[in-house]
């Protein structure tokens, strides 16, 4: 792993590694570096690590783009400008590495974005939810009008940009938002929890989770069904899988229990 800028800190527990936004008096807004800095990790993980938890220093996830950092960009820079981002996202989306976001406070035009990119979203009490752009005579630019009306709709996004309308955390629980909802401070805890199970998992599943399942997902069913007899039979076949098969006819493993 490359070294990451100030705005970044790396937290490792075991196989979790908590990756920091660390902006607070920007109420973690991005810029440049940073959003360079998510690629980066994500490109070389550190050694050993099965799942990252996605936090940020104090009362809020993230405030969107540091609008600081707008200058007179002329179309083919703000276009460049936009692939960069949509780059770095990928990495954290596409990757290898199960992500679990732990939101609070601001999770705010490209915060919702960066948000949007991770596996599982871990929400607070505090938690809302805006996309302001259309106020400020901007669009979204950081993969946000492909990812978030996948996970409310497209209406609803509408809404949101065209309005201003913002969502506390049970409106964006409800719309599917968040997988999760925990009380004020609760969050870290619960996302390193779910990482920790996440990164107990064969590794040859997480990856087939991330990345064959949303392309199956978006295939025609005839695709799809053949996709997903692929990524069975590569999976099954893995001596883990194998092991952990024998396991569980042994009574070695454990049982689906409520």
């Amino acid at each position: 792993m490359s070294s990451l800028p100030e705005s970044l800190i790396v937290e490792r527990q075991g196989e979790v590694a908590v990756l920091r936004l660390s902006r607070p008096r920007k109420r973690n807004a991005l810029d440049d570096a940073t959003v360079l800095g998510i690629e980066d990790f994500f490109a070389r993980p550190p050694e050993g690590v099965r799942a990252v938890v996605l936090d940020a220093e104090g009362d809020h996830f993230c405030a969107g783009l540091d609008l600081s950092e707008l200058d007179d960009r002329d179309v083919v820079a703000a276009m460049e400008h936009s692939r960069m981002w949509h780059r770095a996202f990928a990495r954290l989306a596409e990757g290898r590495l199960p992500v679990v976001s732990v939101l609070k406070g601001a999770v705010v035009g490209g915060g919702l974005e960066l948000a949007s990119a991770t596996h599982l979203r871990v929400a607070e009490d505090s938690t809302f939810y805006a996309l302001p752009e259309g106020q400020h005579g901007l669009f979204v630019g950081g993969g946000g009008s492909v990812r978030v009306p996948r996970l409310i709709g497209v209406h609803r996004m509408t809404d949101m940009m065209l309005t201003g309308r913002v969502l506390d955390a049970d409106e964006g629980h409800t719309l599917g938002l968040s997988h999760y909802r925990t009380g004020p401070g609760e969050g870290l805890a619960r996302a390193c929890e779910l990482a920790r199970t996440v990164a107990g998992n064969s590794a040859i599943t997480n990856v087939a989770v991330l990345q064959a399942l949303p392309r199956i997902a978006e295939a025609s069913p005839d695709h799809g069904f053949m996709m997903e007899s692929l990524v069975a039979a590569v999976a099954s076949s893995s001596a883990e899988a194998q092991e952990r098969m024998r396991a569980f006819l042994d009574g070695r493993g454990g049982k689906v229990s409520r």
